[in-house]
């Protein structure tokens, strides 16, 4: 169907309650496993890449982006292509002809001030052209091998106050909030600042991102949703589900050199984390009022 737009798809679900899952991917393997498990679920996504798996693929972001926009107009569910964690000005400027409907614009390592300059300054060049703008205030630790903060750390997590204002300054079309998650975490033990996300949700007429998400079990991204979030940034997950997937069919097949057998196996592993995180992020159906029969 058409390439859709990740503003389309995020607004609708703050709508609705729910969230739309995203997801970064690095290769053609993860960009098929992502609109399988979508489809798999019958459930819009967004396959999204990063300002560092461009920089993977020798700084060029068309072909990833070319074959992420064929598999977007040959899928059977919506899909929108979203440029994340951008903090090169040049590479913003690179998505509106690449398919992209989306960046995410990460000035959030700069103080508050240059981080609000420097995002009014996206937002303006980005809607000028059409482009839905995140943005991220706090610290969400872990990327490109950044330690994680303290959670008690003055920024590391993301101010209501200072957001409301932020958002209105930027004029941001979403923000990315800090409320306990981690990026590139390898097992699912974190937990979020539920409070802190209630009075988030509260102050801010814009929709909420999480990121990190791969270091949440399925309660917690269930309580994300139900707290606000209506967009689910998952990474590191499809990779150590490929990786698993990847060792085990080489532990046991130590003859095998056709990378098509193992590149199967690990798409297929990502395409199953994919519909089982969608399903996370499912609002519980309502409970069924029943009616007493009258005697």
């Amino acid at each position: 169907m058409p390439l859709t737009t990740t503003g389309e798809l995020v607004t609708r679900a703050a709508a609705n309650h729910s969230a739309v899952a995203s997801f970064n991917v690095i290769t053609l393997e993860h960009v098929e496993a992502v609109v399988t498990g979508a489809e798999s679920v019958n459930a819009p996504v967004v396959l999204q890449v990063s300002e560092n798996a461009v920089k993977f693929r020798h700084g060029r972001l068309l072909p990833l982006a070319r074959a992420a926009v064929a598999a977007a107009e040959r899928a059977a569910v919506p899909v929108a292509l979203h440029l994340d964690h951008v903090r090169s000005d040049a590479l913003l400027r690179q998505a509106p002809d690449a398919g992209f409907s989306s960046v995410m614009y990460d000035a959030a390592r700069l103080s508050y001030a240059d981080n609000l300059a420097a995002t009014r300054a996206a937002v303006d060049w980005a809607h000028d052209r059409g482009l839905w703008i995140e943005a991220e205030l706090g610290e969400i630790g872990g990327k490109a091998g950044r330690p994680a903060p303290d959670a008690h750390a003055p920024g590391a997590r993301t101010d209501p106050g200072r957001a409301r204002a932020f958002v209105a300054g930027s004029g941001a079309d979403a923000l990315a909030v800090a409320v306990g998650t981690t990026h590139a975490m390898t097992t699912r033990t974190a937990a979020l600042d539920h409070a802190l996300l209630g009075r988030l949700a509260a102050v801010l007429d814009v929709p909420l991102v999480l990121h990190g998400s791969s270091g949440l079990p399925d309660h917690e991204l269930a309580a994300a949703v139900a707290g606000g979030i209506a967009k689910v940034n998952v990474g590191t997950a499809l990779n150590i589900a490929m990786t698993g997937a990847i060792r085990e069919f080489l532990t046991a097949h130590p003859e095998a050199v056709d990378s098509r057998g193992y590149l199967t196996v690990g798409r297929e592993a990502m395409a199953r984390t994919v519909a089982g995180t969608i399903r996370a992020l499912a609002p519980a159906p309502a409970p069924s009022r029943v009616t007493a029969s009258r005697p």
